[in-house]
């Protein structure tokens, strides 16, 4: 199956990981390896790394990456598990690592998938199908509390205790089995004003159930912890995130990771012995201009986070 594809914040993202064509680098969400393809043509001796959980987006690589397929590798796997990923690889240290995090373009495009809510398709949601959990089990088996949970903290949904009522409230007559069957649920559970609104009402709910399915923001802290482990110094990490949960996470982890001492500002000197382990280089994340925003829309809520790894000194 061919794709026609925009990879977004392409440009910036290679920039940013600053390749070197005898380096090691990391595609961690390969995707419809858009991201892969730039940063495997720009390699010689150099070798990439794509990761992804879909099984899909594996089998689909050897296609899209044909002409550069000796210069990578392959790993099926969550990027929550990247240390162990790269130790199988027989990899110690990278150059570079790129995280695109989120649902995929082929995920979205998919309708049996069911990450749309615009077309009909079984309640699924995982971005990895052979996981266990699906979108399914969540919205006809976990208990009110759970649901109102998820579409509050995953989806920022205002009105998640209606439509976690909703939900409980309807398969207690019949399942929900279809992402269409969702939707009219989560519409009658919404205020007149609520349906007005320029964005889809069912947005913020199919976030949270998607997020809750997939563990997708629990995979974050040890992605990032691995990524800086296996950087090499001076090695850059780039990370592109879609939405302020993810992003708050990635934002909050790099300021850690960056910060040295943690002595109370009246010690003389440092006992804490606390060195950077990153560098920011990027004060505020990297956003789509209005070219790329015209090319790809996709990529309007898209910020790019970019850090170098220290030294043993910090520096």
């Amino acid at each position: 199956m061919e794709f026609t594809h925009t990879p977004v914040l392409l440009d910036a993202c290679i920039r940013a990981l600053d390749i070197h064509p005898d380096g090691v680098y990391v595609d961690g969400t390969l995707g419809r390896a858009g991201h892969s393809r730039e940063i495997a043509r720009r390699l010689t001796t150099g070798r990439l790394i794509c990761i992804d959980r879909d099984q899909a987006a594996i089998d689909a690589a050897p296609c899209r990456l044909a002409p550069w397929l000796d210069r990578v590798t392959l790993l099926h796997g969550n990027f929550s598990d990247l240390a162990a990923l790269l130790d199988s690889a027989g990899i110690d240290q990278v150059q570079g690592m790129l995280f695109d995090l989120g649902v995929s373009s082929p995920q979205l495009d998919d309708a049996s998938r069911g990450f749309s809510y615009m077309q009909d398709a079984p309640l699924d949601m995982r971005m990895d199908a052979s996981a266990p959990l699906t979108a399914y089990t969540v919205v006809n088996t976990w208990s009110y509390e759970e649901l109102r949970r998820i579409l509050f903290e995953y989806g920022e949904e205002r009105y998640a205790p209606a439509i976690a009522r909703a939900i409980c409230r309807t398969r207690e007559t019949h399942e929900i089995e279809t992402t269409l069957q969702l939707v009219d649920v989560i519409k009658g559970a919404m205020p007149p004003q609520a349906l007005r609104e320029k964005q889809h009402p069912a947005k913020r709910t199919f976030q949270a159930i998607r997020i809750a399915v997939n563990g997708e923001l629990e995979a974050l802290p040890p992605m990032l912890t691995a990524a800086v482990d296996k950087l090499s110094p001076g090695g850059r990490l780039a990370v592109m995130t879609f939405h302020s949960l993810e992003d708050r996470i990635v934002k909050q982890a790099m300021a850690d990771m960056a910060r040295g001492c943690t002595c109370p500002p009246e010690f003389p000197v440092c006992v804490c012995g606390k060195k950077p382990r990153l560098k920011l280089l990027t004060r505020k994340p990297m956003t789509a201009d209005e070219a790329e925003l015209a090319d790809n829309p996709r990529a309007r809520s898209a910020k790019l986070r970019v850090a170098e790894k220290c030294g043993p000194q910090g520096l």
